[in-house]
């Protein structure tokens, strides 16, 4: 069985697609997944790890107001960080990932665990939230594993 990444790979290639990542929750273990893959220059473009809010409005132009409003872990700031990559980039697909791993930071709204991942494409953009269980790694590795899935969703469907 092929890899998530490599299938990733050979999926966007065949349609000549392109793929840039936000990513706060994770640090950048997409784009170190993504690029683990020879050859992965041929569609993935860049990564930006917008781990601060102020990161998320110089890098990725995510309005201030969206994080006054709904805080850094929200469906309007994922939307707007995936939306900025994918504008900046000029990709086909622009995805971010923000959330809270832990163990600090828990409010009853946002406990450990909260993700939101986001996929910005041509047809618009889709944000899922998610609670995934564990420890902060485990945390990270399952935002990462279900963003590159949703990557792999997005390219299989793409017309040729």
């Amino acid at each position: 069985m092929r890899r998530i990444e490599e299938e990733i790979g050979r999926q966007l290639k065949k349609r000549k697609a392109s793929v840039s990542v936000a990513e706060s929750c994770t640090g950048g273990l997409i784009a170190h997944r993504l690029t683990n893959i020879s050859g992965s220059s041929d569609y993935f473009d860049s990564a930006v790890v917008s781990y601060s809010n102020r990161a998320k409005i110089d890098l990725l132009g995510v309005s201030p107001s969206l994080i006054t409003q709904h805080g850094p872990v929200s469906e309007p700031v994922a939307r707007a960080m995936a939306e900025g990559i994918r504008r900046q980039r000029q990709t086909t697909i622009g995805l971010a990932t923000t959330g809270l791993a832990g163990p600090l930071g828990a409010t009853p709204e946002i406990p450990i665990g909260t993700v939101y991942i986001a996929l910005a494409s041509a047809d618009g953009t889709v944000v899922r939230r998610f609670s995934f269980p564990g420890d902060r790694e485990d945390i990270k590795r399952h935002a990462a594993d279900t963003g590159l899935e949703m990557i792999l969703a997005y390219a299989a469907d793409l017309e040729a």
